[in-house]
Order: C-alpha cells, then sequence, then structure tokens
C-alpha cells in the first residue's frame, strides 16, 4: 500500500492545491498501444497541416539554428502591426498564446485578488490564475456561451483580470460585437480585460468583433491570437497579443528574452503571405464542420452549434466510456470530465477521411448501447 506524499514545506500552498492541466492523447500513444492506425481529433489542430510556405522557411533557416533568436521578434512584429494597423509597441509574443495568459495572471494578480472568467472555458485562465496565489472565479455559462450580465455582475474590488474567449473552447460558441460592446461598459478601467480570439479566422459572421477598434482606441484591454489554429504551427508554439502599451510593456518586464524560437518566428511571418493555406483550411471546415453536425445529430447526439473548428457534443452518458470505446476503433476525440463536464465530448473537424471515420465510429458506439441510453440519447 502506497501513502500519498505529503507536499514540501518550500512549495506555497496554493502551487500544491493546482490541478495541473491534463493535454489529449498523443496519436503515437494510441498507435503503440493499440497496434492500429488512428486519426487524432481532440486538440483542434488543422487537419491540412502547417503552411506550405512556413515549412520552406523553416527548411531554409534551420541551418541558423545555433544562433539564439531575435528576442523582440522585430521583422515579426512589424508584420503583425502593419496587417492590423496598430503601432509595434502594441505587441508582444508568446510560446503560443498560453504563455502570453500565464504572463498576465503573473503580472498583474497576486493573493488576494482574483481573475475572473466562466466555467466551461479554456481552462488554462484559471490555472493559471491559481499560479499566482489569486483566486479563479468562476461564472455558469448560459446555453453553452458566456453570460455577459452575470460575469458584470461578479466583478468585485478584488478582480484584476477578465478573461473572454470569443469564440469559446471548447463549446464553440461567441458573442457579438455589439453584445461586447454594452459589456465594456460595464467593466470599470482597473480591469484588464484579456479577449482570446485564437479561432478568429474560423468565423465567418459579420457581426463577429471589432476587438482591435477597442486597442486602437486605447482601451485597457489585450486580445491574444495564434498561428497554432489556422496557420497549422500548434508544435513550434507562437501566438501574440496586441494590447495597450502599459500592459505589453509590463508583460515584456517579465517575459523571458527567447521565448519564441527563430523557427517559429520565420515560419510564422511566412504564414502569414499564405493567403491560400487559409483559404483552403477555412473551406475544408466549413464543409466537415457542417457534415459532422449533421450527421453526429442525425445519430441522436446533442451538438452546440459551432463557429470554430470543432464540435461540443453531448453524448447522454459517461462521455469518459464513449471515449475509451471510440479510442478502441482508433478516433481520438477529447473528454471534456477534467472540467466537470462528465457527458460531453469535444470533437476537432478533420479531412473528409477522417470526419468519415469518426461518425462511423460514434454510429457503431451507439449501436453497441443498451436500448435505455439510446432512447435518453433521442
Amino acid at each position: 500500500m502506497t501513502t500519498k506524499k505529503p507536499p514540501s514545506p518550500l512549495v506555497p500552498s496554493y502551487i500544491s492545491r493546482i490541478q495541473p492541466y491534463i493535454p489529449g492523447k498523443p496519436i503515437e500513444e494510441v498507435e503503440r498501444e493499440l497496434g492500429l492506425v488512428a486519426i487524432k481529433l481532440a486538440s483542434n489542430e488543422n487537419p491540412l497541416g502547417p503552411s506550405p510556405k512556413a515549412m520552406e522557411a523553416v527548411v531554409k533557416h534551420v541551418g541558423q539554428s545555433h544562433r539564439y533568436p531575435d528576442a523582440g521578434g522585430y521583422y515579426l512584429r512589424e508584420k503583425l502591426a502593419a496587417r492590423h494597423n496598430v503601432e509595434m509597441n502594441r505587441l508582444v509574443l508568446g510560446a503560443g498564446s498560453t504563455e502570453l495568459i500565464q504572463l498576465l495572471c503573473h503580472t498583474y494578480l497576486g493573493p488576494g485578488l482574483a481573475g475572473l472568467t466562466s466555467e466551461g472555458s479554456f481552462v488554462v485562465f484559471p490555472i493559471s490564475v491559481g499560479f499566482t496565489g489569486a483566486e479563479p472565479l468562476l461564472v455558469p455559462l448560459k446555453d453553452y456561451a458566456y453570460d455577459l450580465d452575470a460575469l458584470a455582475a461578479r466583478l468585485d474590488e478584488r478582480v484584476r483580470l477578465l478573461y473572454l474567449a470569443n469564440p469559446n473552447n471548447p463549446t464553440g460558441t461567441l458573442f457579438t460585437a455589439a453584445e461586447m460592446d454594452r459589456f465594456l461598459e460595464r467593466v470599470p478601467e482597473n480591469v484588464l480585460v484579456i479577449l482570446d480570439e485564437a479561432y478568429c479566422d474560423y468565423v465567418e459572421r459579420p457581426d463577429y468583433s471589432r476587438s482591435l477598434d477597442y486597442v486602437r482606441a486605447g482601451r485597457y484591454l489585450v486580445v491574444l491570437r495564434t498561428f497554432s489554429k489556422i496557420h497549422g504551427l500548434a508544435g513550434l508554439r507562437v501566438g501574440y497579443g496586441i494590447g495597450h502599451r502599459d500592459v505589453i510593456d509590463s508583460i515584456n518586464k517579465i517575459r523571458s528574452p527567447f521565448n519564441v524560437s527563430s523557427l517559429a518566428q520565420v515560419a510564422a511571418l511566412a504564414a502569414l503571405e499564405d493567403a491560400e493555406h487559409v483559404a483552403r483550411s477555412v473551406e475544408s471546415n466549413r464543409r466537415g464542420l457542417a457534415f459532422l453536425t449533421r450527421e453526429l445529430t442525425r445519430l441522436g447526439l446533442k451538438v452546440v452549434p459551432s463557429v470554430t473548428n470543432f464540435l461540443y457534443v453531448e453524448t447522454g452518458g459517461e462521455a469518459r466510456e464513449d471515449f475509451r470505446a471510440l479510442l478502441q476503433m482508433g478516433v481520438i476525440v477529447r473528454p471534456l470530465d477534467f472540467m466537470d463536464m462528465p457527458a460531453s465530448l469535444r470533437v476537432t473537424v478533420g479531412t473528409v477521411e477522417e470526419n468519415q471515420r469518426v461518425v462511423e465510429a460514434f454510429a457503431k458506439r451507439m449501436a453497441a448501447l443498451e436500448p435505455g441510453r439510446q432512447r435518453a440519447r433521442a
């Protein structure tokens, strides 16, 4: 019998209490354990792969990998500033937008303070709040989306950061620009709003967002974007924040000077010029999202309408069991029980062949279920 080792007295209690982020199951591990060819539709990756122009840039520059990268990412920030019509000093690079979330929490929070977001949103934010000794405050979702009124009502003198993912991960829902305008009127100036737009490139609605207008107007806000999704560079870890100059200056005080590798920077620069890859990715996702929504709904599953490259699916039972059943068929999806959503899975949109395979796997799973649970799904 083993006993649980007590926490080290050298580790602060608020660190000992943290439940770490649990990543999705790697495809290599599944194939090694089951001895079959698997597909991974668990981590919202671009199924078409990286931008071809980005791959060419990496090959061209890999011979310079013995040099440290440009600490400030001058050329990438210069191109992003021109692309978004903002000044360069309003931009900061990160090893993915997740690093920027952590840096923002370390910059603005500490014991006795709080960070506010919703339940059922990107779990890295409340974890990062906990890193600082501050309290993560969570407001329930409403119809699978942020309840902006409830969030505004929850603000108090301790809240310094307010995190909004638009669209939301893992539910795939959004709030409109007009709703954001009304919400910001209720947020005091001493609260920094973090607006995470990781999936913005997949949204095809004219009422979606005018987040950069807030930045240009000097609003105390930071917008997070990433190259991990539409550009297919998740493995290189590069994202960026656009925000108030004071926010960017504060982040740079604690940011590691070489946090974004030289290969990530040249890949991102090239990806920004690959409009063809972006257009192809959007079109592939549009078709795949419609197919999966239609076919999974036809199987009796609850599918939340999504504007992203993934679907939030309620299975009507223990989603962890469904995850394991699909895994045995070589299909990797994301169970959400670690987010207190025990009846839900997140399914990434894949290629045509991958989408067909995941539908076939769900159909086999449903056919194997007892009749009572099948009726509960209907």
